[in-house]
């Protein structure tokens, strides 16, 4: 494994602390906002709003961090800022300051994001590059797994001690922020700089001077992101059926489990089978399992459903980046994931929006199945691409 570098072991590592602090609270915090009083459309508006201030982040950051050619000063203070807000969330439940913190956590992403995904696109060969964030997004979720573990020991022997919980996060988010230290920046190509190019929506230009199959593919990833909403809701879905926030909880680890184990190995099928493919075959993956929650309560079926979801996960996450890092160019690598990222926050905004909405006024049933059938249409998209004289784009 001579291709996992110093920098990517560490920027794992880096992301496997700041998981591990951010997946204590996420699988709870909409348990928490219902206790408190936050309606389901309130949540989805929540994290809609995050997750919208996240995107434009990244984009604004992934095109000031080509510009300046850093790339570690933007980790270091995205993971700083994402790690300070967790404990704050112990020290009022006013709606104003948890929607502020919950946009600083994401801001805090927004940042570091484009930097991070450059380094490690950087740090790899074309030939090697699905496992490289394969490797990435396996430790990444690996905390995902260490963090609703710790909370779910921590509720069952402290049932409802939510405040606490927000503290112990401290202690991840610490050795994220010691771990960034370790990264050394290395000067990426800086073209000159217009000041003009300082603004936050500079990033946006990208689009227009991007590669054709750039475009191509990033306009089906945002149309796959108008119908994937957070992941809030399959938890909520999950509280419906009447399983109990330890269950809960538990088929979340199971699901970051899955994807964690999963994520190296499908980065080594990628670079063999092709990025395009296991990316598909990641949408019928999701397909699958909105169709199936919406119809289904057993704690069995779940258990099978979160299974898949986080193979989807796997198949998706670290090759959609891998895939759009292989259409840019090095200098642009930041820009390029930035910019998709960006858009794909406003459609997930959009997403937890609509979804919201429609789980109000018809039902989870309803909300779920028109996720699944948009993924299906996006599917279709993916695969005419190749019958559209595309196949080059496969890689």
């Amino acid at each position: 494994m001579k291709y996992l570098t110093k920098t990517i072991i560490i920027l794992s590592a880096v992301s496997l602390f700041t998981d591990m602090a951010s997946e204590m609270l996420y699988p709870v915090m909409p348990v928490y906002l219902k206790s408190i009083g936050f309606s389901i459309f309130i949540i989805g508006i929540l994290e809609g709003v995050a997750e919208a201030t996240a995107g434009l982040s990244k984009g604004y950051f992934g095109k000031m961090s080509d510009l300046t050619g850093k790339r570690v000063p933007f980790v270091r203070i995205g993971y700083a800022l994402s790690a300070v807000s967790k404990p704050l969330f112990a020290v009022s439940v006013l709606p104003v300051w948890i929607f502020f913190l919950r946009t600083l956590d994401r801001f805090g992403k927004g940042i570091r994001t484009g930097a991070r995904d450059a380094l490690l696109s950087a740090e790899s060969s074309r030939e090697n590059k699905a496992k490289v964030f394969g490797f990435h997004r396996a430790m990444d979720t690996l905390g995902a797994v260490f963090g609703p573990l710790a909370a779910l020991i921590w509720l069952v022997n402290n049932p409802d001690d939510y405040q606490s919980l927000f503290l112990i996060a401290v202690i991840p988010g610490f050795l994220a922020i010691t771990s960034s230290l370790l990264l050394k920046d290395k000067k990426a190509g800086v073209k000159k700089a217009d000041p003009r190019q300082f603004s936050f929506f500079a990033f946006m230009k990208y689009w227009k001077t991007a590669p054709s199959a750039y475009r191509k593919i990033t306009g089906g990833m945002l149309v796959f992101a108008v119908f994937n909403s957070s992941d809030v809701f399959l938890l909520l879905k999950a509280k419906e059926s009447g399983l109990n926030d330890s269950v809960i909880i538990g088929l979340y680890i199971f699901y970051n489990l899955i994807y964690s184990l999963t994520s190296f190995p499908m980065g080594i099928l990628a670079d063999k089978a092709g990025l395009k493919r296991v990316f598909i075959s990641g949408l019928a993956l999701f397909a699958v399992v909105y169709t199936g929650m919406a119809f289904s309560s057993d704690l069995w079926y779940y258990g099978i459903f979160f299974l898949i979801y986080g193979v989807y996960a796997s198949a998706t996450e670290g090759i959609s980046k891998a895939w759009i890092s292989n259409m840019s160019a090095g200098n642009e690598t930041a820009t390029a994931i930035g910019t998709l990222t960006a858009f794909q926050s406003l459609s997930t905004m959009s997403a937890s929006f609509i979804t919201g909405f429609i789980w109000y006024r018809f039902g989870s049933e309803a909300a779920l199945l028109i996720s699944a059938a948009g993924t299906i249409a996006v599917m279709v998209y993916f695969t005419l691409l190749r019958s559209a004289g595309t196949d080059h784009i496969a890689e």
